[in-house]
């Protein structure tokens, strides 16, 4: 199976997009597979071109079978494929996400959801020496790749943080995202999963900085 995004796999998302039912869908169930397999190629020709630049501990592939139980949006698939990695060793924070749809793909990384405490360090760092973390995203490199950090943020200051504060801008993430969008072309290209690796790779600066604070405490000593 070529690991190279097939056209098939575009056709197969765009026509389950407006036959999202199960009826539909067992028929189709042989293009369901053909499209799964040139994805699961994908992701091995990804996670090889990853491993040469990080320490991967294990790559998830996500299903297509939503969760329905608690949403209002009842259909039963994704209209799209995705997966993840995740970084060996606790010294090693952010993740990883790839994710193919038609005229939505990208690659994406960081912090979705920060525990209470990890979130708490965070600001606690950001509000003293902020200075290393916008050297990262305001590089040349960094605005040409992911244009800006992303996140959803506060509408005020967190707890604890008065609102003219010289780094509220950066004190009001809840969640400090990175991604990368690919039109469909980009996508089906030979070198794609070069390319997604290494807008992966460029996240490093970034997770570099945010492992470090969440790995020490407000001294630097590192944790146990």
């Amino acid at each position: 199976m070529s690991s190279i995004i097939q056209p098939s796999v575009f056709a197969f998302l765009k026509a389950i997009t407006v036959n999202n039912d199960r009826d539909w869908f067992k028929e189709h169930k042989g293009d369901y597979q053909a499209a799964l397999d040139n994805f699961k190629a994908f992701a091995g020709s990804l996670h090889d071109h990853m491993t040469l630049h990080d320490e991967i501990e294990r790559m998830k592939l996500h299903r297509i079978y939503r969760d329905v139980r608690f949403s209002k949006d009842k259909t039963p698939y994704n209209s799209h494929f995705s997966g993840s990695f995740v970084r060996a060793t606790k010294w090693k924070r952010g993740g990883y996400y790839f994710h193919l749809e038609p005229g939505n793909s990208f690659v994406g990384g960081g912090f979705w959801g920060p525990e209470r405490d990890d979130l708490k360090r965070i600001r606690t760092e950001l509000a003293t020496a902020a200075e290393p973390l916008r050297e990262i995203i305001n590089s040349a490199e960094f605005i040409a790749t992911f244009g800006e950090l992303k996140g959803d943020q506060l509408k005020t200051a967190p707890q604890g943080y008065p609102k003219d504060h010289p780094n509220i801008d950066l004190l009001r993430y809840k969640q400090f995202l990175v991604s990368r969008n690919f039109t469909d072309e980009e996508v089906m290209a030979p070198d794609f999963a070069a390319q997604a690796s290494n807008a992966f790779h460029q996240m490093r600066p970034f997770f570099d900085f945010m492992s470090d604070v969440l790995t020490t405490d407000e001294n630097g000593v590192p944790l146990e």
